[in-house]
């Protein structure tokens, strides 16, 4: 019975050391190094991508505690100042463009 259990135990040992042989000498094969570089791109790829998730999430909520404040020492909802802003960026881009008018004869010229 003990010869019987020992046998046992080598063709389990055998077994395990063949199959993780084959492995091995799978994962030197050009496919097998081809697969492990495209899993290892891929982790790294999901891990960029999280942290530019999270770095988002961190700016988003930095900007929320930046308006508060703004607003408690300005009185200026948030909602008010982005139309001021986007009144002001507007009435700026036609005061560049009125300021240069070498711009449409250059675009004339080179059309």
């Amino acid at each position: 019975m003990r010869r019987l259990f020992w046998l046992g135990v080598g063709v389990a040992t055998g077994v395990a050391l063949s199959r993780k042989a084959r492995e091995t000498a799978r994962q030197a094969t050009p496919a097998g190094i081809a697969g492990n570089l495209g899993e290892a791109i891929s982790d790294l790829a999901g891990a960029i991508g999280s942290f530019g998730a999270d770095v988002r999430a961190g700016m988003e909520e930095r900007e929320e505690e930046l308006s508060e404040v703004v607003e408690r020492r300005s009185g200026v909802s948030p909602v008010a100042r982005r139309a001021l802003g986007a009144r002001d960026s507007a009435e700026e881009r036609g005061g560049r463009r009125a300021s240069r008018p070498g711009d449409a004869r250059a675009r004339r010229a080179g059309s």
